[in-house]
């Protein structure tokens, strides 16, 4: 009887048919090539944080640290050990990239900044990705009012602060600063 079992299992060998298995992926693959989404990556170098480091031992004269705060409604302007600078509030249609640049354009022009490379963005935990994008861009490159072209017909664009850090925005103190 045993011997029957293992005769029957050698005999019912079936073929596997997978033509409706081939018809599907000829189907599909070009389906999926062609509905594919290309995006054009480009990459920006930020300078991140440091989790605990030790104490750096205090300067006489602590060097100038430009930072720019992004909250729901301004933006503000500080110089890390003086304070505010500016206050740039929000227009109907959101935030004021233009009025930002401009006034970043004047802090590059003054001596104690000209040479300044360097600038912090601190972002409020709710906004948006694409507000922490278009503010990267008006605190790195300046924006003219009338293009330049190179010889090729490249957009020549200057740079104003191109090394970012990022972190958090403290919180917000209701005591008032001074605006401009």
């Amino acid at each position: 009887m045993f011997r029957r079992k293992s005769k029957r299992l050698r005999e019912n060998n079936a073929e596997l048919n997978i033509t409706a298995f081939m018809n599907l992926m000829v189907v599909l693959v070009p389906f999926l090539l062609i509905t594919a989404v290309f995006s054009q990556v480009s990459i920006l170098n930020l300078n991140l944080p440091a989790g605990v480091s030790e104490a750096l031992p205090q300067e006489e004269d602590p060097p100038k640290a430009l930072e720019v705060i992004v909250r729901k409604n301004k933006f503000e302007v500080n110089e890390r050990n003086s304070g505010l600078l500016k206050t740039v509030k929000n227009t109907n249609d959101g935030y004021n990239y233009s009025e930002l640049n401009a006034f970043l354009q004047e802090v590059k022009a003054h001596p104690e900044f000209n040479t300044d490379t360097t600038v912090t963005l601190l972002m409020e935990m709710d906004i948006e990705y694409d507000t922490l994008v278009q503010t990267m861009d008006a605190v790195r490159l300046i924006v003219l009012e009338e293009r330049e072209l190179d010889e090729q017909g490249n957009v020549i664009q200057g740079e104003l602060f191109p090394n970012i850090s990022m972190g958090d925005a403290p919180p917000e103190n209701s005591g008032g600063g001074q605006s401009q």
